[in-house]
């Protein structure tokens, strides 16, 4: 478990972290989202003590990283997929790190299978794909079998087949009992695979709840509804709800909730092939949350730049 609390940090002038409280549980994926400077790399660099932090905590099983012996059978981290000797060939990348902490070669190539690098061990880091090293950075912080592990923006670099190799692979992670914490910008990866979201803004939490409760919190009450019926529009506002024909036929129904839509349509004989709610996407929702506390926004294009 990583328990972050009460953590705050200034680079001079500028507030990176303003009381930023969490915590990674075991056995879950916690998605860690925000926009630009809200905080989250400096939050993993304070967790590895790589930032001290001016105020708070940032615990792994009730300890500081500074304190644990064999750091990388606590925490495994992948914060930057370029951070290696690009001579040195993958397995040998690995073999220096397990050798730090204790670890023999054995253990380097069983990752290096786990990730699907075998066939790749004795080519030079330097001439992979970022794809293939952020594969390589996520070996790395399994070296020492940890029991968390935080990992930044791991999506980037990956082709759709490493994509949905990487969604299963932290879900395996997190069905192992590990606490996984993941930062990324691609919310529709996190939606299928994160159990939590921490959402951060200017460094502070904005958000702490599962992916549906998030979801749910931005909903706006609209239902969808299909029908081939122009008498469906009629029905529906007479009973009290706002109708938007959409494309074809579809209708976007507001002022009544998804079980009165098929009661007044059942009710007059209407026919429907669908009456849902409208569930907003992660993505949706994260826009949301964050809309007052984004730190760079895109303004119209200058004159004659188009």
């Amino acid at each position: 478990m990583i328990v972050v609390n009460g953590l705050r940090k200034r680079f001079g002038p500028k507030t990176a972290l303003d009381g930023m409280s969490f915590t990674v549980a075991a056995g879950q994926v916690t998605g860690f989202i925000g926009p630009n400077g809200a905080g989250k790399s400096t939050t993993m660099r304070v967790i590895l003590d790589l930032d001290a932090a001016d105020e708070g905590t940032a615990l792994i099983d009730g300890r500081r990283y500074r304190s644990l012996h064999r750091p990388l059978t606590h925490v495994g981290s992948l914060l930057d997929a370029s951070a290696l000797q690009p001579s040195r060939t993958a397995r040998n990348h690995l073999l220096w790190l397990a050798h730090s902490q204790g670890l023999g070669a054995g253990r380097v190539d069983e990752v290096l299978q786990r990730v699907g690098l075998s066939a790749a061990a004795r080519q030079r880091a330097g001439g992979f794909s970022l794809g293939m090293r952020q594969r390589l950075g996520i070996a790395a912080a399994l070296l020492g079998d940890p029991r968390a592990l935080m990992l930044d923006e791991p999506f980037n670099g990956m082709d759709p087949e490493g994509i949905i190799w990487m969604r299963g692979f932290l879900r395996a992670l997190a069905g192992e009992g590990r606490a996984v914490l993941v930062s990324s910008h691609l919310m529709s990866e996190l939606q299928d695979t994160a159990d939590h979201v921490v959402v951060a803004g200017r460094g502070r939490v904005i958000a702490d709840a599962t992916v549906a409760e998030l979801r749910a919190a931005v909903s706006d009450g609209r239902v969808v509804v299909r029908t081939p019926s122009a008498d469906a529009g009629v029905a529906l506002i007479a009973a009290g709800a706002s109708v938007i024909a959409a494309d074809g036929d579809t209708l976007t129904v507001v002022g009544l909730a998804a079980q009165d839509v098929t009661a007044v349509l059942a009710g007059k004989g209407v026919p429907f092939s669908e009456v849902s709610a409208h569930r907003p996407s992660l993505e949706e929702a994260y826009v949301e949350l964050t809309r007052d506390v984004v730190e760079y926004r895109a303004g119209d294009a200058p004159e004659g730049v188009r």
